[in-house]
């Protein structure tokens, strides 16, 4: 009996992870190589009576150094945050901050690097932050923690009484509710059609701050189980990718310092609601 009990709790407790919306398994793109820089194989015709001459080398402009490099793919964090909201001032960010330098932050920052004339490393370096400081304001407190991106849906009746995780599909947001009140909202991401986030009223039975699945050997942080091995927890690759992505059944957050706050205070037994 302890075995199938320790077998069952395998299969509970497996986790999830990220995959993109079609279903299929999520892959991480390498970053692209650099190509070999062209080189002059021209070679001056030799004369009898002069011996040959030696070509002069071209010269090739090189890049201004742009200094120390501040912040880059796997950055987290307040700066990277105010990063995203100065970018998001001037067009080149088009969500909002979530602290996470993935390759939506890669791609903004090359964007700004582009426009000004620096090299499009993807890299916040000094140069660049000082460029972008100079262009833009320091972002106010609901430009760096904004609620979400996305209109909040309005609470399914289920949520309007007692500790809820009240979770739209419709929406893509969660509200943490307390008696009819809205504590907190964020972003959220679920299942693909082939792995579906299942829907229902359900309650908290674990809580793991720092879980790893057992299925897929990735982490998952700040993971509160709900329904076998779905859950709510923070997830790298939807902070980095955004909604191109889907995970496998579980409730993904892309703001890992709301999904932290709000791990401390669910506490098991917390109902959960998930509905369109």
């Amino acid at each position: 009996m302890a075995a199938v009990a320790l077998l069952a709790l395998t299969a509970t407790t497996a986790g999830c992870k990220a995959q993109p919306a079609n279903g299929s398994p999520a892959t991480t793109s390498s970053p692209p190589k650099a190509s070999a820089p062209a080189t002059d194989d021209a070679k001056p015709a030799a004369t009898a009576s002069k011996p040959p001459v030696s070509p002069t080398p071209s010269a090739t402009p090189k890049p201004a150094p742009q200094g120390k490099t501040l912040m880059a793919t796997g950055s987290q964090g307040k700066q990277v945050r105010e990063l995203q909201a100065r970018l998001r001032q001037i067009g080149h960010f088009g969500r909002t901050p979530t602290g996470y330098y993935g390759t939506l932050t890669v791609a903004a920052v090359q964007s700004f690097q582009g426009k000004r004339g620096l090299s499009r490393t993807g890299r916040t370096d000094t140069l660049t932050w000082q460029k972008l400081l100079a262009m833009t304001r320091k972002p106010t407190a609901a430009e760096l923690n904004p609620p979400t991106s996305r209109p909040v849906a309005k609470p399914d009746k289920r949520c309007l009484t007692g500790r809820v995780l009240c979770i739209s599909k419709n929406s893509r947001t969660l509200s943490w509710m307390i008696d009819g009140h809205v504590v907190s909202t964020m972003d959220v991401r679920f299942g693909s059609q082939y792995t579906p986030t299942r829907e229902g009223t359900f309650s908290i039975y674990w809580k793991s701050r720092h879980h790893v699945s057992t299925i897929y050997h990735t982490a998952m942080p700040y993971a509160m189980f709900f329904s076998g091995g779905q859950a709510v927890h923070y997830s790298a690759d939807f902070a980095a990718r955004g909604y191109s992505g889907a995970s496998h059944g579980c409730v993904n957050v892309r703001d890992e310092g709301k999904i932290a706050a709000l791990f401390d205070q669910v506490r098991t037994g917390d109902k959960v609601v998930i509905y369109w």
